[in-house]
């Protein structure tokens, strides 16, 4: 993949409204491929995958699970075929490596249990400071032996059975462990009961992971303020992946600042991924948004408006509103969202730190900022090696001179094409995006 070198001054864009249509199409959904991937590794016989994204973060997860013996090949670009099943686990010859990816290193530590032998799951440096402790805990309290001295990865789980029983887990900090626990527990050797303590963050992820599981053939029900689980053999199947939400929301958004109408294909109502209610705050600001059968389609009003918005069940797509904020009459505020102080950085700090040297008037709290528009003052923007600050902070590249993104190529965590995507935009309205 060709990626631009940082840092990366981005052109505005001419003057774009009355532009005709942009068909912009976002790939897979990592967190629905990831998973996938999982399910399909548990699963006795071939699993064909359709809609595969192709990133980073799930090429971890792929190298991850044919280490420990799960056969996985390519049928083309955005197909794999996994042979799977538990009789093929097998720990790996050495320590496996999952860089910045804290789905693949949360999914695999519960996975881990289930596979015979130790295996040790390594990062890159900033993984090394993202807190895993809840999830250790809760896999000892089901009589999971796991070593980690940091509570950050590494991590080495002494696997070949999960007992099974009763575990609960703080809910504010991460959904993923709760996935991680749901899809390994139905390899359990007794039923598994998970509840959370307190409100459950980012409930619609919980939501994809029990859609899947029940495509894969798990069994399940919600009880008492939790999830209990009954061992059972997953079966392999035929999984179409939906385009990726969160990706998708650079696309939304470009259409709601530039006045060129974006057509998502692949993502309307129904969807799986909680992101996709991003499209439905844009309205709330003033933009035209169409949920069509196959495809949503997307323009701006003249003018945005801010907004006071909740973004506790979405929050992958905080930095994309925040980016925008700039451009929308009035103060924006975003609250509810302290989870994403532990993703690939504090992605509250840094969202402050960057309108503040974009010349914004900034204020924030622990889990919640408010942006009030000031002129744009030109920068580059630090990406803090996190995809979504680079893409997010694209956006303001297309309407204001001098925002340039640091480090271009960190794109390639979950959507390596990003930059290719924009320069068809740009081009689609008579300009050029050269790198």
């Amino acid at each position: 993949m060709n990626y631009p070198a940082g840092p990366f001054s981005i052109p505005p864009l001419p003057s774009s409204r009355g532009a005709s249509l942009f068909r912009w199409t976002v790939p897979g959904s990592k967190s629905i491929t990831t998973r996938a991937l999982l399910l399909a590794a548990l699963a006795d016989g071939t699993t064909t995958l359709r809609g595969v994204l192709q990133s980073d973060d799930t090429r971890h997860m792929r190298n991850a699970l044919e280490a420990m013996g799960i056969l996985i090949e390519d049928v083309d670009a955005t197909t794999l075929r996994v042979k799977g099943g538990r009789a093929r686990l097998h720990a790996p010859s050495s320590e496996i490596f999952v860089g910045n990816s804290g789905t693949t290193v949360r999914f695999l530590s519960a996975f881990c249990a289930l596979v015979p032998g130790k295996v040790t799951l390594v990062g890159d440096e900033h993984m090394a400071k993202r807190p895993i402790g809840d999830l250790v805990d809760g896999l000892g309290q089901l009589g999971v032996s796991v070593e980690c001295p940091t509570s950050c990865p590494p991590l080495t789980i002494s696997g070949g059975r999960l007992p099974g029983g009763d575990v609960t887990m703080p809910g504010n900090k991460s959904s993923q462990y709760f996935s991680a626990l749901l899809m390994a527990a139905s390899g359990a050797e007794k039923e598994i009961f998970l509840k959370p303590e307190g409100e459950l963050v980012s409930r619609p992820y919980i939501d994809i992971t029990l859609n899947m599981m029940a495509a894969f053939g798990a069994k399940f029900k919600e009880q008492d303020g939790g999830f209990l689980v009954q061992p059972s053999q997953l079966k392999a199947c035929d999984y179409q992946i939906e385009p990726d939400a969160s990706s998708a929301s650079y696309a939304f958004a470009a259409g709601a600042i530039t006045g060129v109408p974006v057509e998502v294909p692949g993502l309307t109502e129904g969807a799986l991924q909680g992101d996709y209610a991003f499209v439905d705050l844009l309205a709330q600001a003033g933009a035209k948004v169409e949920k069509l059968a196959n495809s949503t389609k997307i323009s701006s009003a003249r003018d945005l408006n801010a907004l006071d918005v909740d973004m506790h069940h979405i929050s992958d797509t905080v930095m994309t509103l925040a980016a925008i904020a700039p451009l929308m009459k009035g103060q924006t505020k975003i609250s509810n969202v302290y989870n994403i102080r532990i993703k690939e950085t504090d992605r509250l700090e840094a969202t402050v730190n960057e309108l503040k040297r974009l010349g914004q008037a900034v204020e924030s709290g622990r889990d919640w900022l408010s942006i009030t528009p000031a002129p744009l003052q030109p920068t580059t923007v630090l990406s803090y090696s996190d995809h979504r600050m680079a893409m997010a902070f694209a956006l303001l590249g297309l309407v204001a001179t001098g925002v340039a993104i640091e480090d271009p190529a960190c794109v390639a965590k979950t959507y390596p094409g990003f930059w290719n995507d924009l320069k068809s935009f740009y081009e689609h309205c008579g300009a050029s995006l050269n790198f």
